[in-house]
């Protein structure tokens, strides 16, 4: 194997960051050498990535984030998804017409959960002011940012979209009906102008504390001038949606003011000598570690790393993780989800006899205890249609493939006295939905995750959160602060993760090397994107691989389709060596404008 590698593992010993864009890196390290932990340091880039990536991530969308805290040597989950609105139901939907959630507009808007996520985390294990912390992203948005490639890519490509649909947005990101060169200073005082509203209210609570003045911010976002803008542009510009149908937004202020997302468990597992940690089934976290049980019946490093038969176990074991997302997995407030039974051995063991020499083109959902449910075996629009009684609609293309593989984005940050945080900023894209005027940002379209059938978890009702893609990761080790990682990518982001964990864990790769190996991807179950759909027996495979291993997957049954060198995803992270007092971090290249930095 080549020792070359992209870029070199960064190596520092009072702190690494990591994030999407450098722009942000170098915020989070503005916020440290600042005085502020990784904590601090994490939320600064989260805003920066919000405004530097609006296609991939924005502060109406979302945040799924674990963090380690050194001072209480425990890892947490913190929600980073808001819930559905109170009026938007599954019978409103019959109601209606709708048969599937569409992908855009105003129907699967969440609330925006960016701005309470941090000042939960902030509040809880952070210790600056929240204006401290939002300032970089203040001076990005005012004095403006260089356009770069991906970003004009999107533009041009919904040029037409923004002129006509979606004109607030056309007014930010297509000034005077052009659209901006790579290198022209991109400028959102309206965004600025919602974080400055929300350090005015922080200031004037200050002479309280530091958490009254934190959770002062918030409140301008859930319950003053920045809610009452959201409901009251989304009441009154309907906008056309997959659905063919032109919809208002049915958050109520109500529904933003009385929502409060929290610190959680974090779901784990023991794998080799590590613990590895997830968000709860809100996201799809626990399908690595339910990967994760089903390979330890292997011998990884016997098989031979990104041999045929190691990826064939890769594939066939992320099939069974995920028909198991499709049948269990919802929100814990509402859903009994049955992680006890998935994360078990003896469940494990019964699964992973199903891996047999040839690809599976069955779905094959597990039995917990109660039967298979059978509305997991349908697809997703058919089970909707017969659970509501209603007729198709037709579907239109968002050109958008199995999933929002390159939307998204993701940090990490580790500081020296061991906090570690992750976090996968997403959702609020431009792309999706109308910029609010005088805000500069859209809401969100999560919802679109929802099922329609009442009676299977994440299913869709008031005040629920969907099931999310975004999905962190944190590994402990001896309970002691170890790695953090995450990548962007929709339904991949949990293969490809984990591909790059075993990379480092099982193969002994350093974390650059780890990130730029090729990746494959399996696209047998349903998207959880509009419209929703499967493609058995199909993986996505990553130019790199010898054609010897790529014929082989296919002698095995795989449909294999072949991507370009550099297709899959952006995996970051940053590992802690406590024994040396050495942080570790790397992000892949893919993408062109992910970095890390250390000192």
């Amino acid at each position: 194997m080549s020792d070359f590698t992209t870029r070199p593992v960064i190596m520092g010993r009072r702190g690494v960051v990591t994030s999407g864009h450098y722009l942000a890196t170098a915020a989070g390290f503005r916020i440290m050498e600042q005085g502020g932990n990784a904590i601090d340091a994490a939320a600064a880039m989260c805003f920066c990535l919000d405004l530097l990536e609006p296609q991939s991530a924005g502060i109406g969308g979302e945040v799924p984030t674990l963090i380690y805290s050194a001072r209480e040597r425990k890892a947490f989950a913190v929600c980073g998804m808001g819930w559905s609105p109170k009026a938007f139901t599954v019978a409103w939907c019959r109601d209606h017409g709708i048969d599937l959630i569409p992908g855009d507009g105003y129907l699967p808007a969440c609330v925006p959960a960016v701005v309470d996520t941090w000042a939960v985390a902030l509040a809880r294990f952070g210790t600056l002011p929240f204006a401290q912390v939002l300032q970089p992203a203040i001076e990005l948005a005012e004095e403006g940012f260089a356009v770069y490639p991906g970003l004009r890519e999107h533009v041009v490509a919904n040029r037409e979209k923004y002129a006509t649909l979606y004109p607030t947005t056309g007014e930010i990101y297509c000034p005077g009906g052009r659209v901006p060169e790579v290198g022209a200073l991109l400028r959102n005082p309206d965004w600025a102008g919602a974080l400055r509203a929300m350090c005015r209210g922080e200031a004037a609570a200050q002479h309280r504390g530091r958490v009254a003045g934190i959770e002062a911010a918030r409140d301008v976002f859930y319950k003053g001038e920045i809610a009452e803008r959201i409901v009251a542009f989304i009441r009154d510009h309907p906008v056309e949606d997959a659905s063919g149908s032109a919809h208002a937004g049915l958050l109520s202020y109500e529904d933003l003011a009385e929502w409060h997302g929290g610190l959680e468990e974090t779901v784990s597992l023991p794998f080799g000598g590590l613990v590895v940690h997830k968000c709860p089934p809100w996201t799809q976290g626990p399908v690595v570690l339910q990967q994760l049980a089903l390979l330890e019946g292997f011998d990884l490093r016997g098989l031979g790393h990104n041999s045929a038969a190691y990826l064939h176990a890769l594939i066939e074991s992320a099939k069974l993780a995920f028909a198991d997302r499709e049948a269990y997995y919802g929100d814990p407030a509402v859903d009994a989800v049955p992680l006890d039974v998935l994360l078990s051995p003896a469940y494990s063991a019964r699964r992973r006899g199903l891996i047999g020499e040839r690809a599976s083109r069955e779905f094959r959902p597990g039995d917990v205890g109660r039967g298979v449910p059978e509305y997991a075996t349908f697809d997703v629009a058919a089970d909707n249609r017969r659970a509501l009684q209603v007729g198709a609609r037709a579907v239109r293309d968002l050109g958008l493939g199995h999933a929002h593989v390159g939307d998204t984005t993701h940090l990490d940050a580790v500081d020296r006295e061991g906090n570690m945080v992750a976090a996968t900023p997403s959702g609020g894209w431009i792309g999706s939905s109308p910029v609010i005027k005088g805000l500069g940002f859209p809401l969100g379209t999560r919802g679109q995750m929802f099922y329609l059938n009442a009676n299977r978890p994440n299913a869709l009702a008031p005040r629920k959160r969907p099931r999310a893609t975004l999905t962190p990761s944190l590994a402990t080790k001896d309970g002691q602060p170890y790695m953090v990682f995450g990548t962007p990518g929709g339904d991949a982001q949990d293969q490809w993760t984990l591909q790059f964990f075993l990379n480092v864990e099982v193969f002994g790769m350093n974390l650059q090397a780890a990130v730029d190996a090729p990746t494959v991807h399996s696209t047998h179950f349903p998207s959880s994107f509009y419209p929703r759909a499967a493609f058995p027996a199909r993986v996505e495979v990553e130019a790199g691989f010898p054609e010897a291993v790529v014929a082989d997957l296919q002698r095995r049954g795989h449909d294999v389709g072949m991507l370009d060198r550099w297709a899959n995803g952006k995996v970051m992270g940053i590992r802690l060596d406590r024994d040396r007092g050495v942080i570790q971090g790397a992000v892949s290249p893919r993408r062109g404008i992910g970095y890390a930095f250390g000192w």
